[in-house]
């Protein structure tokens, strides 16, 4: 068969499936519950979903390019996808057999443009790993290129041959899809499938780019130098182009290889602790992060020497490799996820979901108090339990609060965006990575001291916050008796004309009011700033709380005063 013949196949097999399963889905979920059979379309549906997404699961791991990432997306659309799909998906595994070495030394040759013996020392033909888009193998620097670099072992990443005309077909195939679903009022009330297709799409052409993945690496490293905890392969650029990669070889312990890290003397308990920390820190605090931190791409390494932040008492590293996929935070949103994490770490059910509207999670037209009471349910039941602990939870009432939870969630008008899709795949890898280096480890644990950390450092800007808000009113209310004045002349002008005693002496207790709330919004300014300042700095909170006593005393007495005559 022809490559366009073969080509042609593919596409074709990806929405041949995809048609049969919407039509399955039309029969079960839309045309048998519309003539009275919802109960019989309801019967079997978890079984169904399920057995739906094992057939993409194999239909995945046969095509390989982007299906397998289609299956890993899928995968963390948790606002989409009901779970039986969602939970068969997450173990799908970015794995496949290995392209022949001599295909990979054409395509190797042509991006370089040098014979490979020419380009490396050595390449091992054997392959380091295989992936759907590449496959990395391990090679050694030619003694020039060694000594300019300071780099002797590397790692060559070079892409699968003809992986762009693979994932053209397959982003075709899939906008022919989202095409289709879009027509699909269900699908369409919830979902904008062509849009979800295209950020899709972005993110796996970024990743098919190596020049991209080098320049991320960089960043990556930039927001960590100097931080002893992290390490970063350095990038060989002489040897680099958009289906090249040659990277510093830094090959180590993978970080859930328990048994090797005991033996190298590493406390996987304390791997977990820094590692949840320095995922903590590349969300909250650089808005750069690394959206795909499974095993395969995060090691622990032994060092003897040790320099930078915190490292006296940990002679290792842990060392991320692998930025085709990162994810960055806007400003915007890091603040709203700052508040998340702050209501997490005090168990706040309504301040979860303030924190979520806030990041643009919930139409305007959400109704959330369901979901607050489901939020306040699960703090007051699972808050605080570490992985150990919720294994010893009676499973049936796990599954069902799971259950019940999962439906308020899907009942809602909303749709993850992009970034915070990342976030949450992050976060969840986050957890599960965590949770197997050590079985007590609480998540509560981790995000209470950051929270805490967050709190402290948001609480220098509390009082120009604080003085800002007064500022305005104050500003307001003095430009608040000339409006009035003003509406009172217009009023006197107008063809009506109004002549009423008690008119004037409700502007006058408008006016006593205003200056009692601004000396209310400066009394409680003054008296918040110094209570959240004390423990740092314990003689400027003091003076704070001691001058909010005058504007105290002021909206007293000008309430008492206020009620014995109009002037005052």
């Amino acid at each position: 068969m022809t490559d366009a013949g073969a080509m042609g196949a593919r596409y074709r097999r990806i929405t041949r499936f995809a048609a049969r399963y919407l039509v399955q889905a039309w029969w079960f979920e839309l045309f048998l519950p519309r003539i009275g059979l919802a109960r019989v379309s309801a019967r079997h549906r978890a079984r169904r979903l399920q057995r739906i997404a094992q057939r993409f699961r194999v239909l995945a791991i046969d095509l390989g390019g982007l299906m397998i990432k289609v299956g890993q997306f899928m995968s963390a659309r948790l606002d989409v996808l009901p779970p039986e799909i969602t939970k068969e998906l997450e173990g799908l595994q970015d794995e496949v057999p290995a392209v022949d070495f001599a295909a990979i030394r054409l395509q190797a040759e042509a991006e370089l443009g040098v014979p490979l013996e020419q380009a490396y020392a050595w390449v091992d033909p054997t392959p380091l790993a295989a992936a759907s888009l590449g496959q990395a193998h391990r090679a050694r620097l030619r003694a020039p290129d060694a000594e300019d670099t300071g780099l002797s072992d590397v790692v060559v990443k070079i892409q699968r041959p003809g992986i762009d005309s693979i994932v053209d077909v397959d982003l075709r195939a899939l906008r022919k899809v989202a095409v289709w679903l879009s027509r699909v009022r269900l699908v369409a009330d919830r979902v904008d499938m062509q849009s979800l297709v295209e950020e899709f799409a972005a993110t796996s052409l970024e990743e098919i780019d190596y020049l991209h993945e080098a320049a991320n690496s960089e960043h990556f490293a930039a927001d960590f130098a100097g931080d002893g905890r992290v390490a970063v392969p350095d990038v060989v650029w002489e040897r680099t182009t958009r289906r090249v990669l040659t990277l510093q070889d830094v090959t180590a312990i993978k970080i859930n290889d328990v048994d090797a890290l005991r033996a190298a003397g590493i406390d996987p308990a304390a791997v977990a602790a820094e590692f949840a920390a320095v995922m903590f820190d590349q969300l909250f605090a650089d808005g750069f992060f690394h959206a795909d931190p499974h095993p395969g791409n995060i090691f622990v390494t032994p060092v003897s020497e040790v320099h930078g932040t915190d490292t006296a008492a940990r002679p290792w590293r842990l060392t991320f490799i692998d930025f085709g996929m990162m994810g960055e935070v806007p400003d915007g949103l890091r603040r709203g996820l700052r508040r998340i994490l702050i209501a997490a770490a005090s168990r706040d059910g309504k301040g979860m979901v303030d924190g979520m509207r806030d990041v643009g999670v919930f139409l305007p037209s959400a109704d959330t108090s369901e979901l607050e009471r489901a939020m306040t349910q699960l703090f007051a039941r699972f808050g605080g339990m570490g992985f150990a602990e919720l294994q010893e939870v009676d499973p049936r009432e796990f599954r069902a609060f799971a259950v019940e939870f999962g439906d308020t969630i899907r009942s809602l008008p909303f749709q993850l965006p992009e970034n915070f899709l990342l976030i949450v795949r992050a976060m969840s890898l986050t957890s599960g990575m965590c949770s197997a280096l050590d079985p007590r480890f609480n998540i509560w644990d981790a995000v209470e001291p950051y929270a805490n950390r967050l709190i402290r450092e948001e609480s220098g800007n509390l009082v120009q916050g604080f003085a800002t808000q007064a500022a305005s009113v104050a500003s307001t209310l003095a430009r608040l008796p000339q409006r009035l004045d003003e509406l009172s002349d217009r009023i006197e002008s107008g063809r009506v004309i109004v002549q009423n005693p008690r008119l004037e002496r409700r502007i006058a207790g408008v006016e006593r009011m205003g200056r009692r709330l601004l000396a209310a919004v400066v009394f409680a300014a003054l008296l918040i700033a110094g209570a959240v300042l004390r423990p740092d700095d314990v003689v400027f909170a003091t003076v704070l709380m001691i001058a909010s006593v005058v504007p105290l005393l002021y909206a007293f007495f000008a309430g008492v005063l206020g009620r014995r005559g109009p002037g005052l």
